[in-house]
């Protein structure tokens, strides 16, 4: 099991990627896994829990999950 220390490294450096090759989230988590040879089941659990909430808000975003819909109050 990751550490805290590591998981948020790999959280921080995964964001930066994607901000310096302009990509998404889940495509820099793709580019790193090449580049690096790391596993993507390893990978998945190095990332943290605000870091998957990103990931799901870009993916609403881009239509590849449906938003959960709301009932009215």
């Amino acid at each position: 099991m990751p550490h805290e220390d590591e998981i948020l490294a790999f959280s921080r450096l995964i964001e930066q990627t994607a901000i310096d090759e302009r990509i998404d989230l889940l495509d820099s988590i793709c580019h790193h896994c090449e580049q690096t040879g790391l596993e993507f089941e390893i990978a998945s659990s190095l990332i943290s829990q605000s870091l998957k909430d990103k990931i799901r808000e870009q993916s609403i975003n881009l239509n590849l999950i449906k938003r959960e819909s709301c009932l009215p109050i």
